[in-house]
């Protein structure tokens, strides 16, 4: 379980820093899209990302 935790967490950290590393400009201009988004926007977009995440999971750890 700690394994599967780390390696996600790692897994993350490698995807933000790409992000910053290839992309910022397009980074801030993500953050000033997100600022001119309603607050219930952004909690139902947060909301679909974290199923996404949850789905993904399942089926990596029940595919395999």
């Amino acid at each position: 379980m700690m394994h599967d935790l780390l390696l996600g967490l790692g897994l993350v950290a490698v995807l933000e820093g790409l992000v910053f590393a290839l992309a910022p400009l397009r980074f801030e201009d993500l953050l000033k899209a997100m600022q001119e988004m309603s607050v219930e926007k952004r909690r139902t977009l947060g909301v679909a990302i974290v199923a996404l995440g949850v789905g993904l999971v399942w089926l990596a750890k029940n595919s395999l």
